[in-house]
């Protein structure tokens, strides 16, 4: 057996064990067992795409994608952990860190032992990153950070964030730099947990920097190259988030799928009315085609070819079709799906935010509109 199918059977096990059976319960209270995150970093779930020498698994982003579809169907909030933590820090550390940055971080990231979040996304800024505020002054040794990063996935568990803020207010794209700021650095502070519609298992929050002092040796990447070294690097983060759509399009299938055939109406399962099988056989139709071009889009990326306009389709189709899906669940369930008991109802209120992070599907259609257009 291939180690990629290995992982894949592994992360499947796992969760279907230790995730789904707990997921209604952990996104009421918002809290996961220590002992859970710490199986998970036994795994390598917090290690996919660091390389074995930092203490990885040095997967391909279509082993990834294929763990964060299983993670995805087990717990939306749980997958997005994982997402941000290995393609948001773990792998930008890896692609811009110099060597005495990789082995500090990179073992810890991987084991699980330190988490980590990236901090791009402002109060006034989403998209648009050439709108940040946050200010990075150069000091003697160092560099003070002033500003607030807002919705920070992985925020509240970090033990390592990494920062973009303004350098040079007149260099425009080349004006804006990374900084790894480790939990505890004086004038680093979290705010509370925000209240979400859903994935509560995945903790954001408010991060803010006041006259937070890093040495020179925080700077990752370079004085000015956060941008020009990153924004051929977002592709690998829409395939992720396609993937998470149909990990939780998919689960919210199955549930489905079971309980058509379990509940009864006219003195058959619902199953047998042509109504139900005919939407449970769209619902099945659109995951397969998303999942399809998903992978499309991650061997495209594994291969080395450009695939900004794959990436972004993968996400659009994907998260749009994930919301459909769902809904048709809910509907399938009856009264029941309207039920905070029943879990394809919390499915429904996870996948939302799938046309949100990662650029919004408006975003999306614009960059398939700019691709279409230079032909």
């Amino acid at each position: 057996m291939h180690i990629e199918q290995s992982v894949v059977d592994a992360a499947r096990q796992f969760i279907q064990e230790r995730i789904v059976p707990h997921s209604v319960e952990w996104n009421r209270s918002g809290e996961v067992p220590a002992d859970v995150l710490a199986q998970m970093g036994e795994m390598g779930l917090f290690g996919l795409l660091v390389a074995p020498d930092h203490g990885g698994v040095g997967a391909n982003l279509s082993t990834f994608i294929s763990v964060v579809e299983e993670m995805a169907a087990g717990d939306g909030g749980l997958s997005t952990l994982v997402h941000v933590h290995n393609l948001g820090t773990a792998l930008l550390l890896s692609r811009l860190g110099d060597e005495d940055q990789k082995s500090e971080w990179l073992p810890r990231m991987a084991s699980g032992e330190t988490i980590g979040a990236v901090c791009l996304t402002e109060p006034s800024a989403g998209s648009d990153l050439s709108a940040i505020r946050t200010r990075a002054r150069r000091v003697d040794g160092g560099w003070v950070l002033d500003g607030s990063k807002q919705f920070i996935s992985n925020g509240a568990r970090a033990g390592l964030v990494i920062v973009l803020a303004v350098s040079d207010a007149d260099a425009g794209s080349r004006g804006k730099t990374f900084f790894l700021v480790p939990k505890g650095t004086p004038g680093l502070s979290i705010g509370p947990q925000e209240r979400k519609m859903g994935q509560v298992t995945s903790d954001t929050v408010q991060v803010h920097l006041d006259n937070c002092f890093v040495p020179d040796s925080a700077v990752l990447g370079g004085e000015g190259q956060a941008l020009p070294k990153t924004m051929g690097m977002l592709s690998d983060g829409r395939i992720s988030v396609a993937a998470q759509a149909v990990g939780m399009a998919r689960a919210a299938y199955e549930l489905a799928s079971r309980y058509a055939q379990e509940r009864q109406a006219f003195g058959r399962a619902i199953f047998d009315h042509q109504a139900v099988a005919f939407r449970l056989a769209d619902m099945f139709v659109q995951i397969e085609i998303a999942r399809t071009y998903t992978h499309h889009a991650a061997r495209l990326f594994d291969e080395g070819v450009e695939c900004v306009r794959e990436a972004s389709v993968a996400k659009l189709f994907a998260a749009e079709m994930a919301e459909r899906v769902c809904s048709d669940a809910i509907q399938i369930h009856g009264g029941y799906g309207y039920l905070n008991d029943y879990r394809v109802e919390q499915i429904a209120r996870d996948v939302r935010v799938c046309q949100i992070y990662e650029g919004t599907n408006d975003i999306q259609r614009l960059i398939i509109a700019r691709r279409i257009r230079e032909g």
